[in-house]
Order: C-alpha cells, then structure tokens, then sequence
C-alpha cells in the first residue's frame, strides 16, 4: 500500500478580523507536495484575506488566530525574521497585479537577482545568471536581453511571468496564486497557466490557486475549496465539486456560467440577492437569504461542514437533496429565443472599411511626430435590427476605439459609418442630436458611470428632461422595474447598490428614450459570475421584449456565444473572422479564432483535461508597428507548417476578408475548418 505524503501546508481553524468584523471565519485546509487546491467564491468571500494572513502580510490592525504550519512548523506569531526567511524560500505568492508587485525603478533582472540572494550565498554575478536562466524558463524571449529592462517595458502576461519567476526563484514549497489571471486575456492567461504547471514541475511545489473563475479551476486543480462569507462551504476532489455538488452555494455558481461548449441558448440561473456583510452575517447559515431550497431550519444554527464522501465535505443540512441544477432555476421567459433566427434586412448599423489612426508624438516642451499607431485599419460589419454583433478581441486589437467611433457620429478619416440610416459625415448638430436618442450605451464599470452625486431618479430622469420630457417620474418607475430594481429605490445613490444592481442602473438609463441599438462596453466583465448570470438574462430578455439591437464589445467569448447572433474575431485592428456565432464557434477558420476558443476554460474537468491547447508565442505586436503582410504571421502556429512560397505571400500580402461560406467570412489566405470545442 502506497503511502500517503504528509501535508507540506496545513491551515487549522484561521480566523481573521478587523475589529468587530470577522474576515476569515474557521478556514482550514492542508496540500501537499505536488498537490493544487483551487479557492474559489466570489468578491468578499475572504480569500484573499486568509491568503495574506498565511504570508504575514496583513496589517497591525488585523487580529489572526489559529494554525498556519509548514511541514509541521508554526508560522502564526512567528517573529518578522523568521518570517522574512520563510517568505521566497517556503512559501511564495503570485499577486493579482504585477505592475504593483514589481518595483518600477529597479530592472526586471536585478529583482529576481535580489529574489535569489536574499535566501541563498550566491555572488552577484551567480545571481545575475539564475535570473536570466528563470526569465527563460517561464518563457520570455530574449531573456538576456530583457533581464535589463524596466517593469513598465513589458506587457500583463510578460509581468506575470516575471512575476512567476520570482516565486519560484529559491525552489518554494508552497506557491499561492491570488486570482493570478484575472486581469489577462484568455490568450495571455492559457500561457500563464501553462508556466505555472512547468513551474510546478521544476519546483515540485503545491500551489493553493485563488481564483472566481471555475473553468481554470476545473482544468488547473486536483481538489477545490469553495468560500463564502469567510468560511469554506464545500471541499472535495475536483470531479467531487464539478460533478457531485452538494452545496446550494456551488450549484449556484456553477449554473451561473455561460458555457463556451453550448450553442444552445440554455438559460442561466443566477444567484439571486448579494453576498452579505461580513459586519452583518444572517442568522443560521449565511446563505440561507439567497439560497432556493432553503428551509425554516437554516435560519436556526449555521451548519458546519459535513462528511459527504472520501475527502467531499458540505456545509448544508440538506446537502442529500442537491443534485448540482438548484431548484428554483427559472426556464426560457415568453418570447425569449433559445435558437437564433435567420438574418433580417433592416440594417442599423454599417461600418465600411473604417480607419482609425493617431500620431505617436515625443518631446516634453516641442513635440515631433515620430510614427503613427494604426488603431483600426479597414474594420467592415454591420448590425441588422433586432440583432447582436459581439466584437471580440484581445487588449489592443481595437475593439473599443471602434466603439468610441461609432458613438463619436462624427466623419471617420478613412471609410463610412452609417447609424440607422444616417452617415455620421453629414450630420449637423440637431442630426446628431437626434441619432443619439436611438443610440445608447453601456459602460464597463457602473460604479464609474453613473454620478455618485445623483440620486437613481436623477440618473434616469437626466437623459429624460434633455429630451424634453418635463415629467419623467412614471417613466423612472417603469424603467426600475424594467431591470428588475424596485421603484422605491429611486431616491437613493449609487454607492448604496451592489455591482450587479449598478450595472442594471447603467442599463435603465441606456434605455430611457427607447433606443434602437445600444452599444455594450463590458457590461459584465466586472462582475461576479453570479451577478454576471442576472445581468446576462437581463440583456436577453430586453433585447426580446423591446426589439433592441445590440453591439457587444467583450473579451469573454463565452459570454459572447450565449448573448450574440453574429462575432466579429479582431486582431491588431483588422477583422480576423466574422459569420454567425455558432459558426465561428463549432468550425473555426481562422488560426487566430481557433487560438482563442481553445484558449477558454470549460468549467468541466473530463473536458479540460482532454481539450486541445492552441498556445500563441509572445504578446500582440504594437499597432504603431504592425507586421507586414499578415498580421497574424508573428503568432500564427499555422504560419510556421507552411512552405516558403505560402509564407512568402503571408509575408508580403495582406488578406482581405473573403466569404468561404453562408454569413461566414475569414481573412486568412490558407484558412481551414477546425473543431475546437
């Protein structure tokens, strides 16, 4: 019988709080060697908290009790310089955001050298050396070349390498990843992913992975804790929480994601209501205000977790009853469609070979143009009515500057933009004036968008009285209960309202003076995947019930596919694909589109652990630069299997859009059809 390692890491009964306020409520968990735990739960659930208590890295101010102990030694009230020892050498943290974990004045190759020899008695010129060897294995080209640049000469994904590289600089025995994902695209994330598996590797160290998104969690780890309200609510192996879910809670969460896999549109079930305060946890089980099966009993005493199966604990008194779908899942409203239609005729939005460029300007005092960035550079689609385009793309690839130009109606310096049946080139002041009632917007951050000085009535009253409407008060009332809030809640601020209720304000307030088509910036990207789940319904249903059309810029192509009649692929300002969604999803033409999709985790374990993986080497070239010929060919795995004579025309000549089937368009002079999903 083989023998079971002892934990390298074991937390018994964490306990942190602020005060009065409790942050972390009885969290324990142990790994070991080689092992990955996922946490995941959303925004406020205490993660992160409980993450920098095991470091030592939580304020004076914050009160931390129980058992932190590696391979056996207690490191809760160790002193600083035992800690300081610990930290790099046993335990290492990858953060959320690199730029703030690096020291913008010192170079890349000194802080990982400095990494090195603060633990072991290694020369300078020995330091040095390691720090490129580490640039190197977590996949920076040129790594000795780099080593001497500065944190802000690299991009997101090149950071977080760095950042790897320092974690794993003296060999750890425990990484912590802090959501170490969250801000990349999903291009950017499979690398990081895949770096902290070699990592893993070279290391041999277990990694404790915070995470909110669980399709990285399904493919990334051996076994998840699931966090809510400070306290863990259900632990087991991965298949155990994915395919065996006995906590409302995960369920929750679970039928809350959009699913990349599925064309069809299957209604998400949200999780109604918000995380409570930790200052102000309900009586019995914390869940119990949002949970569907909940029962008088739940409010009586909070359940602790309970033995469910070999390692699979829950903690729900009626965890023999949950089946993974919660009751109380709603189906399809009237009049929603779960297919999608043919294509009508009546455009409301046309985008003819649109170019947008700015100058690349130096001198603090005299300023010299010294290049160009080519922002968009030839980008055609257009939107017919009651119909959503989603515009996708990595960071950089010009989504949102073709966003801003639409909604600008202003004449474009290269090409035609035609916002139901009015050409922004020749509108006067009252044209523009009157385009804008029927075209709207959805900003990214809610909170941002909507002045905290206002109060709710204002907010939506203002775009009301601009047009001449002198009594919008009926009108705010049923804008309210349009998305869901109650008209009562009009008298107060912003501040007072969740994100997800936020952002229904942000949509109440596109939608005062009926528009035609609405612009979405992000609506959703940052939300939790619970608040996400309402907010997508929402769309869908009013999309439904007002005849509305959408144009949907986002990087999250899951969402993209549940939400979207048509996608439009961008790659460093040019269209890479566009056709019918379930077409570019299921038969993929373009290397780039194929990159993306396979790129997107699945919150399935059997799935993810036998997809196949499309890396693309480096980050997207500058726009103020771009490669010739293709733009692509610098990244594109398909470029590198090609004779001379196919390179050669990739190299020299650029591909246009051209239509290899019904509403399904590519730019790729050697596309072909490949199932990813």
């Amino acid at each position: 019988m083989s023998r079971v390692p002892e934990p390298v890491l074991e937390v018994d009964d964490l306990r942190v709080s602020f005060g009065d306020v409790q942050a972390v409520r009885g969290v324990s968990y142990s790994v070991r060697q080689g092992e990955v735990l996922g946490i995941v739960g959303e925004s406020g659930a205490g993660k992160s908290v409980a993450a920098a208590a095991i470091m030592g890295l939580l304020p004076p101010s914050a009160t931390v009790t129980g058992s932190v102990r590696l391979h056996g030694k207690e490191l809760l009230g160790a002193p600083e310089k035992e800690l300081t020892r610990v930290r790099g050498q046993g335990i290492s943290m990858v953060f959320q955001d690199p730029l703030s974990a690096l020291t913008p004045v010192y170079r890349v190759g000194d802080q990982i050298a400095e990494a090195v020899r603060v633990h072991r008695k290694v020369t300078k010129e020995q330091a040095a050396v390691k720090a490129v060897e580490l640039l190197d294995l977590v996949g920076i080209p040129n790594p000795g070349q780099r080593a001497q640049d500065f944190p802000h000469e690299f991009s997101g994904g090149m950071r977080q390498r760095v950042v790897i590289a320092m974690a794993i600089a003296n060999d750890p025995d425990v990484i912590i990843c802090d959501e170490p994902t969250t801000a990349l695209d999903v291009t950017i994330q499979a690398q990081i992913l895949d770096v902290l598996k070699t990592a893993q590797r070279e290391t041999g160290a277990a990694i404790v992975m915070i995470t909110h998104d669980l399709g990285v969690v399904a493919g990334f780890a051996d076994r998840v804790l699931v966090m809510y309200a400070g306290r863990a609510v259900e632990v087991g192996d991965v298949d155990d929480i994915y395919y065996r879910t006995r906590m409302p809670y995960t369920a929750g969460l679970l039928n809350s994601i959009p699913r990349i896999d599925r064309g069809e549109r299957q209604p998400l079930v949200p999780i109604e209501g918000s995380p409570p305060s930790p200052a102000a946890l309900p009586p019995g089980c914390p869940f119990e205000p949002r949970c569907p099966m909940a029962v008088a009993a739940c409010t009586l005493d909070e359940p602790t977790l309970a033995r469910i199966g070999e390692g699979h604990t829950a903690a729900c008194i009626r965890w023999a009853e949950v089946k993974g779908r919660p009751p109380g899942g709603r189906v399809a409203a009237e009049g929603e469609r779960t297919t999608r239609a043919g294509r009508p005729d009546q455009p409301v939005l046309e985008v003819d070979r649109l170019v947008k460029e700015y100058p690349l300007l130096r001198g603090a005092v005299f300023k010299r143009r010294v290049g160009t960035v080519h922002a968009v550079a030839g980008v055609s689609f257009d939107i017919r009515e009651g119909e959503t385009l989603g515009l996708v793309g990595e960071s950089g690839c010009g989504k949102t500057t073709t966003l801003l130009e639409v909604l600008e109606l202003v004449k474009p310096q290269v090409g035609r933009i035609v916002v139901l049946g009015q050409d922004t080139a020749r509108l006067n002041a009252a044209g523009r004036m009157a385009v804008r009632r029927d075209l709207q917007v959805v900003f990214q951050d809610p909170l941002a968008s909507l002045d905290p000085r206002m109060t709710v009535y204002d907010i939506l009253a203002e775009p009301l009285r601009t047009h001449g409407r002198h009594d919008p008060g009926p009108r705010v009332s049923e804008l309210l209960g349009l998305v869901g809030l109650e008209p009562a809640h009009a008298a107060r601020y912003p501040q007072d309202f969740s994100g997800g209720q936020r952002q229904r304000i942000g949509i109440a307030r596109a939608l005062a003076l009926e528009p035609r088509l609405v612009v979405l910036d992000e609506p959703v990207s940052a939300l939790d995947v619970s608040i996400q789940a309402g907010v997508i319904n929402l769309l869908g249903s009013l999309k439904s019930r007002l005849g509305l059309s959408y144009l949907f810029v986002a990087h999250d192509l899951a969402v993209v596919r549940y939400i979207a009649d048509r996608v439009a692929v961008m790659y460093l300002g040019r269209i890479a694909e566009i056709g019918a969604v379930d077409t570019v999803y299921d038969a993929p033409m373009h290397p780039y589109t194929q990159a993306l999709l396979s790129a997107i985790p699945v919150p399935d374990p059997e799935r993810e652990r036998s997809r196949r993986r499309i890396l693309l080497e480096g980050d997207l070239p500058s726009p103020a630069s771009p490669p010739s010929g293709c733009r692509f060919r610098t990244r594109c795995p398909l470029f590198r299997t090609l004779g001379d004579a196919e390179r050669a025309r990739c190299v020299n000549e650029e591909p246009e859009v051209r239509i290899l089937g019904a509403d399904h368009g590519v730019a790729c002079h050697y596309a072909k059809q490949e199932g990813i999903l």
